[in-house]
């Protein structure tokens, strides 16, 4: 398993209802085509978080090489408003975060991440120095 949090270009806010749906729908090609399986995809508005099950002989490097490749052109396509908000062609950056997550401790609570992303948090005073988070 595997968190991979990939940024969009410049940190631009695109991801939109529309774009999305379309990053979301080629992940399920991506999944027909590939020993690549998507737990969770959370889209927030700069950036996205993936959480991956594959196969050990698909190097973590080449799962987002598939993702990212894909997705890019499947949004610039459905959504040519968005190539116009990225100058210079490219939809995600070039870096990306990557971390193996374990079956036996972590993968619920970074599924449970994952899928809220893009959602509002509230916070609450107990301490007047320091604001304590609550979902």
């Amino acid at each position: 398993l595997y968190h991979i949090v990939c940024p969009i270009k410049y940190r631009r806010v695109v991801i939109s209802p529309q774009v999305d749906q379309t990053i979301k729908s080629t992940c399920i090609e991506i999944a027909k085509r590939h020993e690549i399986h998507f737990l969770e995809i959370g889209t927030d508005k700069d950036h996205i978080h993936f959480l991956v099950q594959s196969v050990p002989m698909i190097l973590p490097k080449n799962i987002v090489q598939i993702i990212k490749s894909n997705t890019a052109k499947m949004v610039f396509r459905n959504n040519p408003e968005v190539k116009q908000m990225l100058w210079g062609g490219q939809f995600w950056t070039d870096g990306y975060f990557i971390n193996t997550v374990s079956k036996h401790g972590s993968e619920s609570t970074i599924a449970k991440y994952v899928k809220d992303q893009g959602k509002e948090k509230e916070y609450i005073k107990l301490h007047a120095d320091r604001p304590t988070l609550f979902d």
